[in-house]
């Protein structure tokens, strides 16, 4: 038993040695469980030993800057004297404030940096001190790969995303000997918090096969179709690509023209249906439209050779053959989120190719379809990536999902990979329920043949927006799709740049309503009319410089929901009698269907 904590040391508690002995004897032990869990693949012919070919980009990536930089000696000793007089300075001040004086600090965390708010960090000189030395050492890195010169933008790129990266794994907030609050966490509790982290990791290496699956929900917290996804409706249509989800009115009238949802295969559609204050589908469904979702197969090796022109045919073409049927109405709204909605953009060109015009006006959500400003996820695409990709996905006929939750999370380690170190593994402690990060964690496979044609068609080549992908011996011209469509952005979002919107815009007809929501690619989206969190912003047709737009637009509080909905009514504003999912055909089960509960 842990005895009482009988005085500090240094402001640190006295723990119970001979439990802190007891706790280091099972934490190595349970250290050796994960380092077996790790090994597994590989003694079982599952995984290569060695570098891989990630680990072995950076190291490439970071090699050529290096020895930029190290072919010009004055620049380089001007790096060494920055970094020299950074420490030097933080010394000099630390003496002082040691001897009573009140200083400034040199290097302080941006406001928005939530890894050092324990007040140890500031008030401790000691702390103070080593919380100051990183921020100075980061920035004097990030700064020197900004300035290599004679390096291109893609290996620039990509250093500095590495250099990120790096900085966010070496944080001293990440290390129980350097983070006050861990160590006070350690020593009141004799260890015990590191044995139960160690322990939790271990069963999330054996989750991922070998790989750490981040904790970022506990996962019995939430099941689909118990407390997410529980908006009533039906699996009116199924084949091998797609089930098609009819939700059940709940009003009296419907706005004659559905509403077709085209999510992003990268994830699960319930992003859009959460709990029910969340839940965009189940608003929809109540301001009388007949909402109508996309819900895609968790694709393994049968869907390998399933291409993006299938994903056009037997998704979209086939949703809308159902939804007439269903209903007996050839028009529709469609709706696509992120690649979902640069799927629908593809599909558009094609049925304004061809003549076909069942869809009669589109929403875009945080959907790309010019990658010039694709922002960080570039860092992944180069012709060497994408051929070891390919080599990976070739193997088994798809991408495991752990890839792409794991480059997501990559885009924001500070928020979405070192706080649940930190938390989990750490301080032992379970993560906090929340369904967003439940949803995150909840990935999806990508087939190999529809992957790859994405990657090379869009992030590497941006054949989209040039007018120079064919689908069924048809090029495809965006500025062939006239009709009206509202293009949503967020502003904070690090998939879909704003400025990529807003430069995407311009590729279709002139009659696009572009919107700027707050925060990212989320939460901008899911910012509910009943309980908002941010505003957006409307500032006419997306014309001239994206800079000059964002300065001129109207900010108006709250959610973007009814401001959209609005202009659904404007577009179409017929009613017709309420409809029963399937209308007057059978239907194959009750929402959110089975598609959904696979798990990658």
């Amino acid at each position: 038993m842990a005895s009482k904590i009988e005085k500090p040391v240094a402001g640190l508690p006295l723990p119970n040695y001979e439990a802190l002995a007891s706790n280091t004897a099972r934490l190595m032990e349970e250290l050796g469980h994960a380092t077996a869990a790790s090994l597994k693949p590989i003694e079982e012919g599952r995984a290569k030993a060695g570098m891989s070919d990630e680990v072995s980009d950076v190291v490439k990536t970071l090699g050529q800057v290096v020895e930029n930089i190290a072919s010009d000696p004055q620049r380089l000793v001007m790096a060494q004297t920055a970094l020299t007089k950074g420490f030097l300075d933080l010394w000099a001040n630390n003496l002082r404030r040691v001897q009573g004086e009140t200083v400034a600090p040199i290097a302080e965390p941006e406001a928005n940096d939530k890894r050092f708010r324990d007040p140890e960090w500031t008030e401790n000189p000691v702390f103070d001190f080593v919380k100051q030395a990183y921020l100075i050492t980061t920035r004097w890195a990030d700064d020197l790969v900004q300035q290599a010169d004679h390096v291109d933008e893609h290996t620039k790129h990509k250093a500095q995303f590495y250099v990120r990266q790096l900085a966010s794994a070496l944080s001293p907030t990440n290390f129980v000997a350097t983070n006050p609050e861990l160590l006070r966490t350690t020593l009141e509790q004799n260890g015990e918090n590191l044995v139960r982290g160690m322990h939790m990791m271990v069963e999330d290496i054996k989750a991922g096969k070998g790989t750490l699956k981040l904790r970022q929900t506990e996962p019995g917290d939430f099941k689909v179709g118990v407390n997410l996804a529980t908006t009533p409706g039906k699996v009116v249509f199924r084949n091998d690509l797609i089930e098609l989800l009819q939700y059940a009115p709940t009003t009296e009238t419907v706005y004659k023209r559905p509403l077709l949802i085209v999510p992003p295969w990268i994830n699960k559609f319930y992003i859009l249906d959460l709990n029910p204050d969340k839940s965009f589908i189940r608003w929809a469904v109540s301001q009388g439209l007949t909402v109508f979702v996309i819900s895609w197969v968790n694709p393994d090796a049968k869907q390998a050779e399933k291409s993006f022109e299938d994903y056009m045919r037997e998704g979209i073409f086939a949703a809308l053959d159902a939804v007439e049927k269903s209903t007996g109405e050839k028009n529709v709204t469609a709706m696509g989120y992120c690649v979902g909605g640069t799927l629908l953009s593809v599909a558009l060109a094609y049925m304004a190719a061809v003549g076909d015009k069942r869809i009669s006006s589109t929403t875009l959500l945080t959907t790309q379809v010019d990658f010039k400003n694709a922002g960080d996820l570039k860092v992944f695409v180069d012709e060497e990536q994408v051929k070891q990709l390919e080599e990976k996905m070739d193997v088994r006929g798809y991408l495991e999902g752990t890839s792409m939750a794991s480059a997501f999370n990559m885009l924001r380690p500070n928020d979405l990979i070192w706080p649940y170190v930190v938390n989990v593994y750490l301080k032992g402690e379970h993560p906090f329920p929340f369904d967003l990060l439940y949803w995150n964690s909840d990935s999806t496979r990508m087939p190999a043949a529809n992957h790859s044609f994405y990657l090379r068609n869009c992030y590497l080549d941006n054949k989209l927006s040039a007018g120079q992908i064919t689908m069924g011996n048809v090029r495809l011209d965006l500025k062939r799709v006239t009709m009206p469509i509202y293009n949503l952005a967020a502003k904070e979002d690090h998939i879909a740049p704003a400025k990529s919107v807003f430069v995407g815009s311009k590729y279709f007809g002139d009659n696009v309503t572009y919107v700027m929501g707050g925060s990212g690619h989320i939460a901008g989206v899911i910012n509910p009319a009943g309980k908002p969190k941010y505003q957006f912003w409307t500032g006419g047709p997306p014309k001239g410089a994206f800079e000059d737009w964002v300065a001129k637009a109207k900010e108006t509080p709250g959610s973007w929901w009814p401001h959209w909905m609005q202009w659904v009514i404007d577009q179409a504003p017929e009613k017709v009698k309420a409809r029963k999912p399937g209308g007057r055909h059978k239907t194959l089960c009750d929402a959110p269907g089975t598609f959904v509960l696979e798990r990658a």
